[in-house]
């Protein structure tokens, strides 16, 4: 499913909704994931799921091509942890 796909899920559960309307609703809600996760934050979802961010340390790496140890930095990646009926759905 795509951005647009999604948006018109959201235009489709009210008949007097406009699309545009649909898209302000879609960019609000991960606008406001984005700057929690932006911010170190975690948002949970009841039923679907956590978005949180996690440390990544610092660690030696290998060039495939040459063999060689290349060092990679520590980073912030964002992760998503499906909660319990997400899960039970998709079995």
């Amino acid at each position: 499913m795509t951005k647009t796909e999604l948006i018109q899920k959201i235009q489709d559960t009210d008949s007097n909704m406009t699309k545009k309307k649909a898209e302000e609703i879609f960019s609000v809600v991960f606008d406001s994931i984005r700057d929690e996760l932006k911010n170190n934050g975690k948002v949970t979802i009841t039923g679907f799921g956590t978005f949180s961010v996690k440390e990544r340390a610092a660690r030696v790496g290998v060039n495939p091509q040459s063999g060689e140890p290349l060092k990679i930095p520590a980073k912030k990646v964002p992760v998503f942890k499906a909660g319990k009926l997400l899960k039970e759905v998709v079995k």
